[in-house]
């Protein structure tokens, strides 16, 4: 029996937020009401309309660098992916303040454990560099993904009876009927092959994001205050190159 890895925004804040626990909870769910999605489950968004989403994190490459041949080529073959997918796609760059936290405790450990004086003090005054580079400015990266949608009413195998009755309780269905649910996702996981694949071929690595990514990613997208404070896995750390 498969295992349900449903997790359903009302939980998603709390899960990086503990405060948010008892009596506060009630407060939060009054915000969570008017978002539209309804669970995550399986590395698939489920929205209140019954339809399911998968994200694609996606590398990027400096076109300005290209030669005019290859530009080209990449503008062509970025034109015949788009003519090959008979679905739509949403492409979205998500910028955020670039957090080296991590970066600078490992350069003041390196400090503490420099038997070199000399390397010790260039240890010092590179990670106090850094600091001031990152206390006078902000530095932000970015990240691409593409999302692929599918919905129940896009379904070959159904009749219009079915459809029509999950058009008034899509969220009940897809929540009570793992069958339902399950082949949603088969049909929403082969618009995402044809993705990955015509992606390949412009020489752009993708990967899916599971269900723990897709959490913090809607985590961060609705909290991005708080994002630089929280200590998130990091959804970078995929196998996955970025830039070239």
């Amino acid at each position: 029996m498969a295992k349900n890895n449903a997790t359903a925004p009302d939980k998603i804040l709390q899960m990086h937020n503990p405060a948010m626990a008892g009596p506060k909870v009630s407060k939060a769910q009054s915000t969570q009401r008017y978002l539209d999605i309804a669970e995550v489950r399986d590395g698939t968004i489920v929205l209140r309309d019954g339809g399911v989403r998968a994200i694609l994190m996606v590398s990027s490459m400096n076109f300005a660098l290209k030669s005019q041949e290859e530009q080209e080529a990449i503008v062509y073959g970025y034109q015949a992916f788009l003519n090959s997918i008979d679905f739509p796609v949403q492409i979205v760059i998500q910028s955020r303040i670039l957090n080296i936290r991590p970066y600078l405790e490992m350069l003041e450990e390196r400090e503490k454990t420099q038997l070199n004086e000399l390397l010790r003090i260039q240890t010092q005054q590179y990670r106090e560099y850094i600091q001031q580079l990152i206390d006078i400015s902000n530095i932000m990266e970015k990240s691409f993904y593409v999302t692929i949608p599918f919905h129940p009413l896009e379904s070959k195998e159904e009749n219009f009876a079915s459809r029509f009755t999950k058009i008034f309780s899509p969220t009940k269905v897809i929540s009570t009927s793992r069958r339902e649910f399950d082949e949603r996702r088969r049909q929403l996981l082969e618009r995402v092959e044809r993705v990955v694949v015509g992606l390949n071929t412009l020489g752009l690595k993708s990967i899916v994001l599971n269900t723990s990514e897709l959490i913090e990613l809607v985590y961060t997208t609705y909290n991005p205050e708080i994002t630089g404070q929280e200590n998130l896995a990091d959804i970078k750390d995929l196998a996955i190159d970025h830039g070239e």
